[in-house]
Order: C-alpha cells, then structure tokens, then sequence
C-alpha cells in the first residue's frame, strides 16, 4: 500500500487532576497526534513524549520538529509492504524513539485496517482481555494517598503502582500496605534514588512488593545489578530499556528480574514485540506501562498487551482516570479489573476527528 498524505496535529487536553512523579509534575497535556492514509483507510498513532525532559529527553517540541522536517516528508509516497518498513528511511536518525514510534504504530493502525483485521490479531496478540492495573502519583499526604488507592481498590484495579521519592517512600509504603494487606502493589521511583540508597531500598523487601521499577540512574545497567543482588524484591526497569539489546544488556548484568514495555519509548509495536518475544524466551514477566495517552495511544497499548508474554497487570487504566472526555469512542472502561481488546479493525475505536479538529492548535499536513 502507498502512504498518499499524512496530517500531524497537535491539542491540549487537561487531565482530570495534577499527576507528579519523582522528577515533576503535569496537569496541562500537549497531545501529538498523526494521522496516515492510504488505500482508502487512515491511521492512527499518538506521540508520548511529554513537554518536559523529565522522563526521557524527548519533548513535545523535539518530536514535532523531527516529524515534520525529517520523518514525515521521507514517509509520504512510501510503498508499505509491512509496518516497521515505514520507517527504514529514518533509520539513519540517532535516538527520538518517540518521535518514530508515533510514525511506526500509526502505519501498525493502517497496515491492520487495511487488511480488515484488529490491531491486536495483526500483531499476533492472543488474549481476549488484558488485566488492568492503576498508576498513583505522588500526593501531598498519607491521607491524600490512601484516599486515593481506596477508590482505586474499590473500582476494581488488579494492582497498584505508587510512585515514591527520597522523603515519600518506606513510611507512606508500610501505610498503604497496612490498609491494604493483601492489595498487589508495587512502587516506581522514576531514577530518584542512587546506590548508596540501597539499605533504604532494600527496607521495602518486608511490604512484599511486586517489583520497585526504576530505581536507579536511567543508563546505569551496572549500579542496577549491585542493587538487585541486595535486594529480595525484583528490580523492573523502564527508562533503562530502549530496545531489545538493552533488554540483552540488562539480563547479561543480572540488572533486573522484570521489564516495563512501552512501545512509545521503545521506538513502536516492532521492537515492543521483539522484547516481548526476548523476556518470554527466558521464562521473565513483561507488563505493558503508560504516558498519559488519550484512547489512541491507550487502544495501540491495549493491543499489544494482548500478547501473551504479558502476565502482570499493565499501566492501562481508564478513560475516566485521566479524562473528564476522551478522545475515542467507546472510551475505555474497565470490568472487574480487566479491560477487553477491541475487535475492531485497526485499533478497533472511532476517533472524533472533529473535537481533535477544534482543539487542534497547530497542524501540518504532507502529500505524495
């Protein structure tokens, strides 16, 4: 199939309340959006990035800029025979994951509608619904917090991340495990902590936690390995892992026991995919985490959690979790801790082109 035209817009969307991890805090979201045609369908993908550089070095900016003056006008006029070739003319381009990852899971979008098949079945998923957990930011009190994961308990998630930082950490964990003895939680530090943290670290071994995710230094496999030997609780990374060579990498070093896959920050659904294959061929869970995304980038994560590596609750909350409206229809909801994958063809939702049309604050389009 030929790519005939590609529309990139981005919009505001506001979530329904402040949400702040280790390294800072967002309620005003910059939404990237790309649309692809060809064949006469369309798809579509959303950017991840966040408008600061706080969880990777991409922004909403630096992914704008690389899509329209050097992705984009070398995609438009493409040949697709498969998804992940839609990007073998950026191959040249070091790092911007995010950025390609747009691209490459909105060309997974056409490629499956175009064939009349699910996303989730184009990708060789295999689950009919995927367990669903919740992930809550930091808050200003214990009480704020276990206010919070109270509703979330009774709305049903299947697990609860919490993220944590020097000074909001062992004590606001041991509260929320008394309350909820038996709840499946973990904790997400987002690389607030070194190694010489380790013996506060390794105080978290007694709450019987899932896994602390990211503890350590984004690009540190080393220091990640000598804390995972201190510690009876498994390490996940998530900012560590950019492809499958890191997830190489970091089991050769012993760096962690479990992997967050992010398709957004792994480059797209292709290298997701190898990931998952690599960690399902080594008996190791993967779950699939979140950005923050509208339904678009929610439906592509939904889809590639239905593969069968993925046995741990993933960051797929609802809709109503972060948007007073989304931006799909159905929105997403969830039923006794698990959401259903859509049938659909591509990723199986409507997208209302016309409130993303009236919020759309800047947008360029690019034609064969």
């Amino acid at each position: 199939m030929k790519i005939e035209r590609a529309v990139l817009r981005e919009l505001p969307l506001r979530l329904r309340e402040y949400f702040e991890i280790s390294s800072g805090g967002v309620q005003e979201r910059a939404v990237v959006l790309l649309t692809l045609y060809g064949d006469g369908v369309e798809g579509w993908g959303e950017c991840v990035a966040g408008e600061a550089p706080n969880y990777t070095s991409e922004t909403t900016t630096t992914a704008w800029h690389v899509l329209t003056d050097f992705v984009l006008p070398q995609v438009v006029g493409m040949e697709l025979e498969t998804p992940g070739d839609v990007l073998s003319r950026a191959s040249w381009i070091r790092g911007h994951r995010m950025a390609k990852a747009c691209v490459e899971m909105t060309a997974w979008d056409l490629w499956a509608r175009a064939r009349n098949l699910s996303l989730a079945e184009a990708l060789g998923g295999e689950l009919d619904e995927v367990r669903v957990g919740v992930s809550v930011g930091l808050k200003p009190t214990d009480d704020d917090l276990m206010e919070a994961v109270a509703g979330y308990v009774e709305a049903g998630y299947a697990r609860v991340k919490l993220k944590i930082k020097p000074g909001r950490d062992v004590t606001m964990l041991e509260a929320v495990r008394s309350g909820f003895p038996g709840l499946d939680l973990m904790a997400d530090a987002n690389s607030a902590y070194a190694l010489t943290d380790a013996p506060r670290l390794a105080a978290m071994d007694e709450l019987g936690l899932m896994m602390i995710e990211q503890p350590l230094a984004f690009d540190d496999y080393h220091e990640h390995a000598l804390l995972q030997k201190q510690l009876e609780t498994p390490v996940c990374l998530d900012e560590s892992i950019r492809s499958a060579a890191d997830v190489e990498l970091a089991l050769a070093l012993g760096s962690c026991r479990i992997v967050n896959i992010k398709p957004g920050r792994v480059g797209g659904l292709s290298e997701s995919r190898r990931i998952h294959d690599l960690m399902r061929s080594r008996g190791l869970p993967v779950w699939c985490g979140g950005m923050l995304e509208t339904g678009v980038g929610r439906a592509h994560n939904l889809a590639l959690a239905s593969l069968p590596g993925f046995n741990l609750p993933g960051d797929i909350s609802e809709s109503r979790r972060y948007w007073e409206r989304d931006i799909v229809a159905p929105e997403f909801v969830m039923d006794r801790g698990a959401m259903r994958v859509p049938k659909g063809p591509g990723i199986g939702v409507d997208v209302d082109v016309d409130r993303i049309d009236r919020l759309t604050t800047r947008r360029v389009e690019f034609r064969a």
